[in-house]
């Protein structure tokens, strides 16, 4: 995850969100990862569709203005637990169902939301824009489109293959489109 997955908008705070606020005209869905950056979206007037955050950044505790934000009351709240360095089952099945909701959610992770962008970008409607932080440079941009979740799926096939065990094999399951792993 250190190579943006899409482009990356260099800089700090709003004056980055104002470099591609431009770009969001109209998408499918836009989802934010990421406490710092779903915080500054919101500060910028920007609701996602989805955010999925922590209330860490850089694996430490936000700042209760950030926290606090991030809690907008247009959102309705589903917690899940997602350990660091993990993708579960629980995260994948929740982000279906937020996709396919018409509701504003705000999925907060019990452990690490990092990895999310993976099963996000792979799950998102196409025409979506998905945005997170790139710790100490910016935020990266990503349209979904068939040739980004080709991309991603390959990256994510790889994540499995070093890592053989049973919760992988159920999420690549959930993946394929089966309700029950």
């Amino acid at each position: 995850m250190k190579k943006p997955l899409g482009t990356l908008y260099r800089g700090k705070g709003r004056d980055t969100v104002e470099k591609f606020a431009g770009e969001l005209s109209s998408p499918t869905k836009l989802i934010s990862v990421g406490d710092v950056t779903t915080f500054h979206l919101l500060e910028a007037g920007i609701i996602p569709d989805i955010c999925i955050v922590d209330d860490r950044t850089k694996r430490k505790p936000v700042s209760r203005d950030v926290s606090a934000r991030n809690r907008d009351k247009v959102y309705e709240e589903v917690s899940v637990d997602n350990p660091a360095g993990i993708i579960t089952d629980e995260l994948i099945r929740t982000l279906c169902e937020a996709f396919a909701s018409e509701k504003y959610l705000r999925i907060f992770v019990k452990g690490e939301e990092d990895l999310a962008t993976l099963p996000v970008i792979l799950l998102a409607p196409l025409g979506s824009i998905v945005l997170y932080g790139q710790p100490d440079e910016g935020v990266v941009f990503v349209e979904v489109t068939e040739k980004k979740k080709e991309e991603i799926r390959a990256l994510f096939e790889k994540l499995i293959s070093k890592n053989q065990n049973n919760e992988l094999d159920k999420i690549r399951r959930i993946l394929d489109g089966h309700k029950n792993p």
